[in-house]
């Protein structure tokens, strides 16, 4: 999901806004011109020449000749319209602008909302078409039963998901909150599989000091709804214990609603600049936040690898800019273009790059000729592969440690 802007085809796109960048899927909370657009689709479907014209009249005419000649059965006209507007999106040869239909569009509206549950877990593909817990989040449920990175989900409520889409094993397990799921799971040191069995529920945002320090520690999975809020909350209980210092996790967060970027930037920043948005018709907005918030003068570490995108990207490119955080990890993903989503007459939802994000200092997010995209850490540290403990995080802490009174 790449979300910006919202508005339906009738309304101007609202205030209301929002970035994600996509990489691996996460079973977490659970994540235009188009009235232009509409009628050419009704032209080119109607097979009606006189209400089209210049590359509109030669698809209806195009089409006029397949209905009259193919032997087979047609499409309906919904099916058609749909791979039209595919079709249309793929000439753009841009990633970001999509066409999300009605059920894949509702659940993003519902993840984004809070109102599915996951389990708390990050699942990839193996080369052998098997589905692998690559990460159970600290505090999750999934974590909380027993289940750990490596796992192997063999079935899910009974059900094989061996050569299974992601996305789709990821949409079984997902669902109503406080509902369970059963996973059947193989483990290498398991003499045989079992089966676990977990709540759905939603903790987006995680917090708690960590063990054996005096350090703060506050994770999330998505910029939704809840999100500033959520951390508001953990900040309000974790700073009056006076720790050393706060550990910022963004890292796998592919981002969500723009406004609860900025928010959340807001919770850690005195009064300035948090973004600039540069948009099609050449307009710079610019987004700031205020003095006396709750969390702007705790030593503050940020950690982020590949996987945090978009919204994630904003959130640490102001921190890092205004020199309020130190960012420690990976390069980040480097999604930062701006889409309007506009809401079609069938509850899909069309996604169009508009414009472009800019951190403070003017660094574009975006990869583009001569710019890697993305933001570059303080402290680069690199994850050997099959590493057993948490790299990233054991850096910051030591990194904590060695500068006290330097932040």
């Amino acid at each position: 999901m790449f979300w910006d802007h919202q508005s339906d085809s009738r309304t101007p796109p609202p205030r209301n806004t929002a970035l994600r960048g996509g990489i691996m899927v996460s079973v977490v909370i659970v994540a235009l011109m188009v009235t232009a657009l509409g009628s050419f689709i009704a032209g080119y479907f109607l097979g009606s020449p006189t209400q089209t014209s210049g590359g509109s009249s030669l698809i209806a005419e195009a089409w006029t000749i397949i209905e009259r000649a193919f032997y087979k059965p047609l499409p309906n006209g919904e099916t058609r319209a749909r791979a039209a507007i595919h079709g249309m999106i793929g000439t753009l040869n841009d990633k970001y602008t999509m066409l999300l239909e009605p059920v894949a569009a509702e659940t993003e509206v519902r993840v984004m909302q809070g109102a599915l549950g996951g389990i708390g877990v990050r699942i990839a593909p193996t080369a052998e078409g098997e589905i692998e817990i690559v990460e159970a989040l600290l505090g999750w449920y999934a974590a909380q039963a027993g289940i750990r990175a490596g796992d192997v989900i063999i079935a899910v409520n009974g059900t094989p998901v061996k050569g299974m889409e992601t996305n789709a094993a990821a949409d079984m397990i997902r669902g109503e909150l406080g509902t369970t799921v059963t996973l059947t799971i193989r483990r290498k040191e398991a003499a045989a599989p079992f089966e676990v069995i977990v709540t759905r529920g939603q903790i987006n945002v995680y917090g708690t000091i960590l063990e054996g320090t005096d350090i703060a520690y506050i994770g999330f999975d998505i910029f939704n709804q809840t999100a500033p809020a959520d951390i508001r909350r953990e900040l309000e209980r974790l700073l009056p214990l006076n720790p050393r210092a706060l550990i910022f996790d963004m890292r796998d967060n592919p981002g969500g609603w723009l406004d609860g970027a900025i928010d959340i930037a807001d919770l850690f920043l005195p009064e300035g600049l948090v973004a600039t948005e540069k948009v099609v018709s050449g307009e710079v907005k610019r987004f700031t936040s205020k003095s006396g918030e709750i969390a702007e003068s705790i030593a503050l570490i940020v950690l982020v690898n590949g996987n945090s995108a978009s919204a994630a990207e904003v959130v640490a490119g102001a921190l890092k800019d205004r020199g309020r955080a130190m960012l420690i990890g990976g390069r980040t993903f480097g999604k930062g273009s701006v889409q309007t989503i506009y809401r079609l007459s069938d509850g899909s939802q069309l996604r169009v790059t508009s414009g472009a994000w800019y951190t403070p200092n003017e660094t574009p997010l975006e990869a583009s000729e001569g710019n890697a995209g993305g933001l570059m850490p303080d402290l680069a540290v690199s994850v050997p592969d099959g590493a057993k403990e948490d790299v990233i995080l054991k850096h910051a802490i030591a990194y904590i440690y060695a500068t006290v009174g330097a932040f």
